[in-house]
């Protein structure tokens, strides 16, 4: 594998295409064999592409416009520190949590904990088997929590695939004590309609709030029927979390439509997804405000009480945005950046064909007071480094870099790479510094790249689904104040107050 940081022109024609309860949970070592993803936990299988885009994938390899294959290229400002291959869990790498010194990465196999107290070399601490998609990753003092979004045979780690339309069939949130990070324990299950694709915390002194986002329900699905036009919240006590439950499923989309008063999508809106849930929910906590993206639907919601959130506003861009995946707040919580994931985090869409205003994010200030804010659209944000049709690229998960005064974020985008950029100014938003390789294969489409690159404690960490847990590092004087900003905890859908008070 070969490393550059050059910066390259890039604008260009790319194609147009347990403890208790019974629960199980194994901890496996770097010596022991790794574990099988079931079917249906792991990536579309690779899709070939035509012979011409293929040949005009080598040309754009050849005449520099894109890297080699694996090969590894970034702006000057970026610093590639270290990478951690895969070790015993060789499912699909998903999303990142931290702790003090540690980094939780969740694996559609289960979950990794990596020591990083030196980010030159993240040290494993311990890697659990615990098969299930998405294994979306969040902490909260002694507690870690797992979202399973796919049918499983009963609720332990020792659980096989089994259809949905099986009614013993299980899927949903799992809560793992790691007070010794070691030995993480299982302690503690919760069964949620429709799974959890995402889960996002509420937490308080006595008790963590989970809300799960879940959707795509079916007639045929018995623990999954429609309409599922809202979200489930879990109540966790944290002395007790074996007490876990579900105590509410408020409804987000009230309408007299089968589905809700959510987005209709297709025939209504060609192109663009029915709401039947959420996929990802953003909180800030310090403001008693929460962002949904939720499909065809971007909501403000107040959650002053947890237990009962409240729209605030709801937007739809039926022109641009195919499928509204996930949320971040500025600092200030005047502005929300929304990410459209066309094409499911499976497609090339990061071309000319598509173009700079789909699969991108969409910048939106918020406006007014109170139950009166308004919602209203700036402009769109989308990398300009054009990739193969034989790289998935796409807009996804991110997180701010916390600057006083400017709006900066690094973001994951697949075999896109990641990126640093600056919404400052919500109508002119700009890159400022990139790091990606080149696709995984020139004949097929593969599934990889960064599924989330988060800011922490002075380094930019993230987990690429094929490659491993990158480290990199950001040496720019645009985004140097945040190395003084020190976190004991972050869980990005979780977003915390990084400084002492907000500016007004």
């Amino acid at each position: 594998m070969t490393q550059q940081n050059r910066p390259r022109a890039r604008h260009r024609r790319l194609g147009v295409a347990a403890a208790a309860f019974g629960l199980v949970a194994t901890l496996l070592t770097a010596g022991q064999a790794g574990a099988t993803p079931d079917p249906g936990d792991a990536p579309a299988s690779p899709k070939g592409v035509s012979k011409s885009d293929a040949a005009d994938t080598r040309a754009a390899i050849s005449n520099g416009e894109i890297p080699g294959q694996d090969e590894i290229v970034h702006s000057d400002n970026i610093e590639h520190i270290t990478n951690i291959p895969k070790d015993v869990l060789p499912g699909t790498n998903s999303d990142l949590a931290f702790q003090g010194k540690y980094a939780f990465a969740g694996n559609y196999d289960g979950f990794r904990i990596f020591d990083i107290s030196n980010p030159k070399k993240p040290a494993t601490v311990a890697q659990v088997l615990c098969p299930g998609s998405q294994n979306d990753i969040s902490v909260s003092g002694d507690l870690l929590f797992l979202s399973t979004d796919s049918s499983r045979s009963d609720d332990s780690c020792a659980s096989t695939s089994q259809p949905a339309t099986e009614k013993s069939s299980w899927e949903g949130m799992k809560i793992f004590d790691i007070s010794d990070k070691r030995k993480p324990e299982y302690v503690a299950s919760v069964e949620t309609a429709c799974g959890s694709h995402t889960h996002t915390l509420v937490p308080e002194r006595r008790n963590v709030y989970v809300y799960v986002s879940s959707y795509s329900p079916s007639a045929t699905f018995p623990d999954c029927q429609p309409p599922h036009d809202g979200i489930s919240i879990i109540k966790v006590p944290r002395k007790a979390p074996e007490q876990a439950k579900v105590i509410d499923f408020p409804v987000l989309f009230p309408g007299s439509g089968p589905d809700g008063g959510g987005n209709p999508g297709a025939p209504t809106n060609p192109g663009v997804s029915k709401t039947t849930g959420c996929h990802d929910i953003t909180v800030l906590p310090s403001k008693d405000l929460a962002a949904g993206a939720c499909m065809g639907d971007g909501v403000l919601i107040d959650i002053e009480d947890p237990e009962e959130p409240k729209i605030i506003d709801q937007v739809q861009d039926n022109v641009n945005f195919a499928f509204w995946h996930s949320a971040t707040f500025n600092q200030k919580a005047n502005k929300i950046v929304f990410t459209d994931e066309l094409g499911g985090g499976s497609g090339a869409t990061c071309n000319a064909a598509v173009g700079p205003k789909r699969g991108a994010n969409g910048i939106y200030d918020i406006v007014g007071k109170g139950d009166k804010r308004k919602l209203v659209f700036k402009s769109y944000f989308k990398i300009d480094r054009h990739q193969a049709d034989t790289e998935n690229c796409v807009a996804h998960n991110g997180s701010l870099i916390p600057v006083k005064g400017k709006d900066l974020m690094v973001q994951a985008w697949y075999q896109g790479g990641v990126s640093v950029w600056d919404f400052t100014d919500s109508s002119k938003p700009k890159e400022i510094g990139y790091f990606e390789r080149g696709p995984l294969s020139t004949t097929t489409l593969q599934t990889g790249g960064s599924w989330s690159a988060y800011y922490y404690n002075g380094y930019v960490y993230s987990n690429d689904i094929a490659k491993g847990f990158d480290v990199l590092k950001i040496n720019d004087r645009r985004t140097d104040p945040a190395k003084r900003i020190r976190l004991d905890e972050l869980n990005v859908q979780t977003q915390p107050d990084y400084f002492d008070r907000w500016d007004d």
